[in-house]
């Protein structure tokens, strides 16, 4: 009787691995048209974050342009003041963006653009501080403003 339970188990369990295997080999792991669709996906990804980063880069050089500005009236003070705020606030944006990827840097995909895209927020930093120096806390140092003096007569 025990012979029958266990042939009963045998072919059951046969049964099962006969059917699992005919439906694996019909229908394959990688099928062509999701690993298509998932590297369309990355190379989409990876060209916003080259645009991205792209004017990040123009914007920092516009403000960096504005440093090299001098004798600026009140006016223009006041809206160089509104642009270094706008442009902490974006760089608040982007790196919440930039930590957002974190999973995507661990497992490297995407691992240059990303890269690139963090520099970019960190030269925008950079920028924004270097404005905010050049023209609220420098000038208010009397040494700074002398050396200014003598460089513009050279």
């Amino acid at each position: 009787m025990e012979t029958i339970s266990h042939k009963t188990e045998i072919e059951n369990t046969f049964s099962r691995v006969r059917t699992i295997s005919f439906r694996e080999k019909k229908s394959p792991l990688l099928d062509e048209e999701k690993v298509n669709a998932f590297l369309d996906a990355m190379i989409e990804f990876k060209k916003i974050l080259v645009e991205k980063t792209q004017i990040i880069n123009n914007i920092n050089e516009r403000i960096e342009k504005l440093t090299w500005f001098s004798d600026l009236d009140e006016d223009c003070l006041m809206i160089l003041n509104d642009l270094i705020s706008s442009a902490k606030d974006l760089r608040s944006s982007l790196i919440r963006q930039y930590v957002s990827m974190n999973d995507l840097r661990k497992k490297g995909i995407a691992k240059e653009e990303i890269k690139d895209f963090k520099n970019s927020i960190d030269e925008l930093k950079e920028a924004y501080e270097d404005l905010e120096s050049v023209f609220f806390f420098l000038p208010k140092i009397t040494a700074f403003v002398d050396t200014t003096k003598q460089l513009s007569l050279v």
